[in-house]
């Protein structure tokens, strides 16, 4: 794993650019800071900007993690009872923009018109009657280890978490693919295009939120479930690794595969790679003040079991997606600066 601590000179100097940059903008969602960010991001300290400059460039490791910013338990307030609980101002603003700002390092920040409302900025936190779903907002259920919205040709590069509270040391479980023995695995069929990979359970429509939004919006996101139905339904098949042979990209998402059904050799193929995995697979305690980024090329992540308390001081992160080529979902967004996928 890739850490770095941020020192008292870098914490002072963080505070400082966020401080002025809350003056100004009171969401990380504001289409002007939006546009700004990625030269506002070049104002954090240098040590962050190299840190994170060679986790995207030389691919290190899976997952790089960023410490010692810290977190006023008083001022964010109670963990919210759901993600819906949107206030006007957020209480961990100074947070987010901070995070933001380092999501930005790595690429564009983007969000799912079919997930939190199409919000960049999301909440993972655990919701009452979520408790054994596959869905962030579970907590009964392991939830299982996979690449972020692997079904979708517009997934992320890199899932960032930022970790507000975790009393109860709730673990994040991540495993990464210069960890894996590929010599055990039959990495020939697996970068054949034979695997059929469903949405995962954030983004079906069951999911939905009702809400008030334009006609023509409302056009396109009707038209973004038809999507995710057909792909639910009419999965096409695809290659799980990509890139190196020697040292491949992963994407996949076993929940969601139906390995059983599979035809051999690609049943034995997925199954071989997922008990690696399963071997190589570490417990990861987020601390507050943890800025994690998970490859999502490079490292699977999923989340172990707890027991939620549901008193406003469970677990509660902020996640940003991020990819490296935003042009790519064009044709899925309103305008070209939009960050928002239908």
């Amino acid at each position: 794993m890739y850490r770095m601590t941020l020192n008292g000179r870098e914490i002072d100097d963080i505070h400082r650019l966020v401080g002025e940059i809350t003056e100004k903008y009171t969401t990380v969602e504001n289409a002007e800071f939006l546009r700004n960010a990625p030269v506002l991001a070049h104002e954090l300290p240098r040590r962050v900007r190299s840190f994170l400059n060679d986790f995207r460039l030389t691919e290190p490791s899976g997952v790089a993690v960023i410490s010692g910013l810290p977190i006023d338990q008083e001022r964010i307030g109670s963990t919210p009872a759901h993600w819906r609980d949107r206030e006007a101002v957020s209480s961990a603003l100074l947070e987010e923009v901070f995070f933001f700002l380092c999501g930005t390092l790595l690429g564009d920040v983007f969000g799912w018109s079919t997930q939190q409302d199409g919000h960049l900025m999301h909440d993972v936190l655990p919701i009452k009657g979520d408790e054994d779903d596959q869905l962030g907002s579970g907590s009964k259920q392991l939830l299982w280890w996979h690449t972020e919205d692997a079904f979708h040709p517009f997934r992320g590069d890199y899932v960032g978490l930022l970790c507000l509270r975790n009393p109860d040391g709730v673990e994040t479980t991540v495993a990464m693919a210069d960890k894996i023995p590929w010599n055990e695995v039959d990495v020939d069929h697996l970068f054949q295009p034979l695997f059929h990979i469903r949405p995962d359970e954030s983004h079906l429509p069951k999911n939905q939120a009702v809400r008030d939004v334009p006609p023509e919006t409302q056009e396109l996101l009707d038209a973004a479930y038809a999507r995710i139905i057909e792909m639910n339904t009419q999965a096409e098949k695809r290659p799980i690794l990509s890139g190196s042979a020697r040292s491949p990209y992963m994407c996949l998402d076993p929940y969601f595969m139906d390995v059983d059904k599979l035809e051999e050799p690609a049943r034995g193929a997925l199954r071989g790679l997922i008990d690696v995995i399963d071997r190589v697979l570490e417990p990861v305690v987020l601390e507050p003040g943890d800025c994690c980024f998970v490859d999502n090329y490079k490292a699977v992540h999923g989340r172990n079991p707890f027991t939620a308390r549901y008193d406003g001081n469970d677990r509660w992160l902020k996640r940003i997606c991020v990819t490296r080529n935003l042009r790519n979902s064009r044709e899925a967004r309103l305008s070209s600066s939009d960050r928002v996928i239908f």
